[in-house]
């Protein structure tokens, strides 16, 4: 996400009647055709909800929305695994690539009102790297460090989920740089604002910490079903 700009509600609420649909920040976005819409909007997920949530636009090709990478390299990246754990770790890139690697389809949700389905990635499971370091029972919230401060955060719980990874991969190919390279997050029941680009670190806490975005306005629980894209106000 970028981190400079503020979204507006208008900015990505609006304009998506077309084929080609500006929502205000970077690119024009190519969607899937009414029809197609519409037959998506009526499939429903096991866990009994609409594959499509309420609010998205189902896209052709992931959107690059910005931000830092800085300068890390799959030659010189490492992750920090800190805070609240029994057993602290630094792993490098290869080190990450020898931990055991699952691949994973997924639809993820961007807070801007696009969503691409069935994206294909490939990385590892926070839940062996939790299993990993340990986690203390003070332990229940997560926050993600990425390049140029930017942060976001999760309570724990979620990402013993299997589909919550960190990714290394993505459609077969190596990630790309704008897309979060060399590693990202990918939480894809949360709005992808949670899936930190460009990570550098992950941190167990005893408390919630907003990351940037949560505590510029943005809904610190990211629901796409429940259209948690803000805030609400008391």
């Amino acid at each position: 996400m970028q981190k400079d700009r503020k979204i507006s509600r208008r900015a990505f609420l609006a304009a998506a009647g077309g084929t080609l649909v500006n929502i205000g920040l970077p690119g024009v976005f190519i969607k899937l055709a009414d029809a197609d819409q519409r037959t998506l909007a009526a499939e429903i997920r096991p866990d009994g909800r609409p594959r499509l949530p309420p609010g998205q636009m189902a896209i052709q090709k992931i959107q690059n929305m910005g931000g830092s990478p800085g300068t890390a390299t799959v030659a010189n990246w490492y992750l920090r695994v800190h805070g609240e754990v029994e057993r602290p770790v630094v792993l490098s890139y290869p080190e990450l690539l020898n931990l055991d690697q699952v691949d994973i389809i997924c639809d993820i949700h961007c807070v801007t009102g696009w969503t691409l389905l069935d994206s294909r990635w490939r990385g590892v499971r926070l839940t062996t790297i939790m299993d990993r370091v340990r986690p203390l029972k003070s332990g229940g919230f997560v926050i993600f460090e990425a390049a140029a401060g930017y942060t976001s955060n999760v309570p724990i719980s979620e990402i013993r989920k299997e589909n919550v990874i960190l990714a290394h991969s993505f459609s077969g190919e190596t990630l790309p740089r704008e897309n979060g390279a060399p590693v990202r997050v990918v939480i894809p029941d949360r709005y992808f604002y949670k899936s930190a680009k460009w990570l550098e670190a992950v941190k167990i806490t005893a408390i919630d910490v907003p990351g940037f975005w949560e505590s510029q306005g943005f809904s610190n629980s990211a629901d796409p079903w429940k259209e948690e894209r803000f805030q609400q106000k008391p």
